[in-house]
């Protein structure tokens, strides 16, 4: 039986490349709820392969996957095929292939593949996180207002003041803003030291999880706050994360 920080970046590296071969084979996209919520066929085979290896490998585990697989288990797999699906089907190279394994404690491991340049983290609760089999440096706390904050906040939510509020008190009191596209290479960024802080609200779980046990995995923090309405995914040092925290938490 393959163990599962192995199984993980297996996984991930082999839904990317038959992802990224599918895409220079040519795809047709497909709309969700707005012109910049796609999917490919893509997405579904990577999904599909991801589905096949874990039904044989982990049989009493759970598995979500963003495409619409589902079935229980005491530990679940969260399966993001394509994270960055606008990004992949526009020519934009900054999307990847994610899992993230979680237990009854939460965030147990992560992988993340980004096939435009051949990397691979892997790590979690209980395997320091690596990039390409090297383990990264432990991040070192330092104030949110000497770090970038990587995060999105739709159009469509301008309206909900509340949120904008809390989005705008956080973001405005980092160093520099970054938008990119994938919540999962993001989060890797993150547990890399390229990036300082990762804000978003309102998450879907295959988005968070993956990314999240790498920041555990380096040595940080991956929380999740309520404020109103909105449930605030938040990663990064401990210190940056108890300043946007309590930026967030805005009277």
């Amino acid at each position: 039986m393959t163990d599962d920080v192995t199984l993980a970046a297996e996984l991930v590296r082999a839904a990317g490349d038959l992802a990224h071969q599918m895409l220079r084979d040519g795809l047709e996209t497909q709309y969700k709820t707005s012109v910049s919520d796609v999917v490919s066929a893509a997405d579904h085979a990577a999904e599909k392969l991801v589905v096949a290896r874990l039904a044989a490998e982990r049989p009493e585990d759970g598995l979500v996957g963003e495409e619409g697989a589902r079935s229980p288990g005491d530990r679940t797999w969260y399966i993001d095929p394509v994270d960055g699906t606008y990004n992949f089907l526009s020519g934009i190279p900054y999307w990847c292939s994610a899992v993230g394994l979680v237990d009854e404690q939460g965030p147990l491991l992560g992988a993340v593949y980004y096939p435009a340049v051949d990397e691979l983290w892997v790590g979690g609760r209980n395997h320091p996180t690596t990039l390409n089999g090297v383990p990264l440096t432990q991040l070192a706390d330092r104030p949110l207002s000497e770090v970038s904050v990587a995060t999105y906040f739709h159009p469509r939510h301008m309206g909900d003041q509340a949120r904008l509020q809390s989005w705008q008190s956080t973001t405005g009191a980092a160093a520099t803003v970054r938008m990119l596209g994938s919540a999962s290479i993001d989060l890797a960024g993150v547990a890399s030291s390229r990036l300082g802080l990762f804000l978003q609200a309102n998450l879907h779980p295959w988005d968070w999880y993956p990314g999240a046990a790498l920041v555990i995995g380096a040595g940080g923090r991956a929380d999740e706050v309520t404020v109103g309405d909105n449930l605030w995914q938040v990663a990064g040092n401990r210190q940056s994360v108890e300043d946007a925290k309590a930026a967030l938490a805005i009277d």
